[in-house]
């Protein structure tokens, strides 16, 4: 991580005298405020990856010495798919049409937009896909047996 906390350090850096040169030749409070805004969240940024990076051990990415087998394994669960970013998407281009179209319809997409975003993130808590995000054996310490014998929904 202390890369990539130098790199985003460097890029606050880098956006001071860019904001000052800016705001000398332009004059234009709008863009010199987001200019501003960048240095700070690159900082931002910055400042947790090189606090996070003191805190935990070395990566294999920020040693010179290591080798690629030691970056192998399991990184985390990832779903394999799912249908609920299509609708997300789908409710949130409703609720957007509808601030243009009327409210009624800003109402409806925000409706859609909470039952995608809760679909999203309980999609493997509940129903047929309840037990994927989990082994079986940690399903079998916790007394639960898989919801379903098949390894994805569409099989």
């Amino acid at each position: 991580m202390k890369i990539e906390g130098y790199l985003f350090a460097f890029i606050a850096l880098f956006l001071v005298p860019v904001t000052v040169v800016y705001w000398l030749l332009s004059e234009d409070p709008t863009g010199t405020t987001c200019l501003a805004l960048s240095i700070g969240l690159a900082f931002m940024v910055g400042y947790y990856l090189l606090f996070t990076a003191r805190r935990m051990d070395e990566r294999p990415e920020d040693r010179p010495n290591a080798e690629i087998s030691e970056g192998s394994g399991e990184v985390g669960f990832f779903a394999p798919h799912s249908w609920w970013p299509i609708a997300l998407g789908a409710a949130f281009s409703v609720t957007l049409i509808g601030t243009v179209i009327g409210p009624f319809l800003a109402a409806i997409g925000a409706l859609f937009l909470t039952i995608a975003v809760c679909g999203l993130l309980f999609e493997y808590y509940v129903g047929i896909n309840r037990s994927q995000a989990q082994t079986l054996g940690q399903l079998a310490a916790q007394g639960d047996r898989p919801t379903s014998n098949r390894k994805f929904l569409g099989e």
